[in-house]
């Protein structure tokens, strides 16, 4: 969904979260690192490919803070 994740080397881990019923996504990449709690409906939404504004602009905040930019 994102490809920018692998081209900047961030790791990325998902893991479904049964107390809340909604998806973790894990990235990491040195000391950057961030948390989303996707609801499984956005999950379904962002899989196919309709909506992922939300975990969208959290990407794009990590990989700014990566590279040194700020919003």
């Amino acid at each position: 969904m994102y490809p920018d994740i692998g081209a900047c080397g961030a790791e990325l881990e998902v893991s479904f979260d049964g107390e809340n019923k909604s998806w973790l996504v894990h990235l990491k990449k040195g000391e950057h690192e961030l948390e989303h709690h996707l609801e499984f409906v956005d999950a379904e939404d962002c899989l196919d490919g309709k909506q992922c504004v939300a975990l969208g602009l959290e990407v794009s905040q990590l990989l700014n803070n990566i590279k040194g930019k700020q919003f």
